[in-house]
């Protein structure tokens, strides 16, 4: 039977105290963690965020705290999603494969794709890697959990698979890990320092 993303997929995993693994001030934390690594290797504050899989958009209102300027666009795969919060929250219906050929009129400061890449099929996000390479103009915030992670929540359809693995995916679309899920992107690496990406130019 397939996963459904409906109302009552969200409240279990996002609301209901038995279940969902993150709380808003987790996420307040993150959310400002990353804007504040964004700006960090931009040089100036926040204008784009792409959020990949951004499901009923939580992150959007903690960006728009942060930074009420900066726009926001969200893509999920939900009907449901995209019927009730898709006018009032900026979220158009995408998969993430899809975005090997769709583009926007921007390139973004921050795309994020969180808690959704080890649910896909390897084929998926090869295709989806390459459009966040070509559309990404600072980093990516790439929340992924692998074989040596004690993963809690939806384990319905988590592939397990090494971290390696997601790395040599990351690499080849021109993404370079700075700590803590982000990745700069390829228009980015001009300005970084070595020591900022190690292993990057190994010895």
């Amino acid at each position: 039977m397939a996963k459904l993303y409906d109302r009552d997929y969200f409240d279990k995993w996002y609301r209901h105290p038995l279940h969902a693994v993150a709380s808003p001030a987790e996420l307040r934390r993150k959310v400002a963690m990353v804007v504040a690594q964004a700006e960090y290797y931009l040089g100036r504050p926040l204008r784009s965020v792409l959020d990949v899989g951004c499901g009923e958009a939580p992150w959007r209102a903690h960006l728009r705290a942060l930074r009420p300027r900066a726009s926001y666009r969200g893509l999920d795969a939900s009907e449901y999603v995209v019927a009730r919060y898709g006018r009032t929250r900026n979220i158009g219906l995408a998969r993430f494969g899809q975005l090997e050929h769709l583009r926007f009129d921007e390139r973004f400061d921050l795309i994020v794709c969180t808690d959704v890449l080890h649910y896909l099929k390897p084929a998926e996000i090869r295709a989806g890697l390459v459009g966040i390479g070509e559309m990404l103009e600072g980093i990516a915030f790439l929340e992924v959990f692998t074989t040596r992670d004690d993963v809690a929540g939806d384990k319905q359809g988590f592939h397990a698979r090494a971290p390696s693995w997601y790395l040599h995916q990351f690499n080849h679309a021109g993404l370079s890990p700075c700590g803590s899920h982000c990745y700069l992107g390829p228009r980015l690496m001009r300005h970084i320092a070595a020591l900022e990406v190690p292993g990057r130019w190994g010895g």
